[in-house]
């Protein structure tokens, strides 16, 4: 499989928030995710991301409107064929965010779908063969030390997030940052009482 260098194949954004609640709704469908990440790789026409996930054309062409009119995807380029102009489609963004804890100017933002119910299932046969890395830590830190944290890692995400597109296995990386109010902790030690 030759290695796409150049991920996408066209100019888009590194990063944009999403502010509406219609857009956070635009990217909570699995199959508009899977249309989004077949978008990293190059554009796309219709046809093509329809023959990609196996879903007849008239859906897909249905959840890329959904997108498009969301702003999260754009026309990048067209052809014609014969008398018709074939659409190209590509991603707004490299990443999408979802304003944290903020409201959307028509009202408050509908929750982010649920990445790790995502990763759950999509890891679950590599799990169930042993192929699958992950760990799980707890820290207690000031909430200042978490988000500083937290950009250490949104570097990681970035950067492979463009990493080339080569090989025959397409990898999930999936990363959380919580709170956890009842999470036990040691008592105090003579020296801290």
């Amino acid at each position: 499989m030759p290695i796409n260098s150049s991920v996408p194949d066209y100019e888009l954004a590194d990063t944009v928030e999403l502010t509406t609640a219609e857009q956070v709704r635009a990217i909570s469908d699995p199959l508009r995710t899977t249309i989004l990440g077949l978008l990293h790789e190059r554009a796309a026409t219709v046809t093509e991301l329809a023959t990609a996930v196996g879903r007849p054309k008239s859906t897909v062409a249905h959840h890329v409107k959904v997108l498009t009119d969301a702003g999260i995807l754009r026309v990048v380029r067209t052809r014609r064929v014969r008398a018709i102009e074939e659409r190209f489609y590509g991603r707004a963004a490299r990443m999408f965010y979802v304003g944290l804890g903020r409201q959307g100017p028509d009202g408050m933002l509908p929750h982010d779908f649920n990445d790790f119910e995502v990763a759950a299932e999509e890891s679950k046969p590599a799990y169930d063969a042993g192929e699958m890395r992950s760990f799980i830590r707890h820290a207690r830190i000031p909430e200042e030390r978490a988000a500083e944290f937290w950009q250490q890692v949104d570097r990681l995400i970035h950067s492979f997030d463009q990493l080339p597109r080569s090989g025959d296995t397409t990898y999930g990386f999936t990363v959380g940052l919580y709170p956890i109010v009842d999470y036990p902790t040691l008592p105090p030690t003579d020296d801290e009482a």
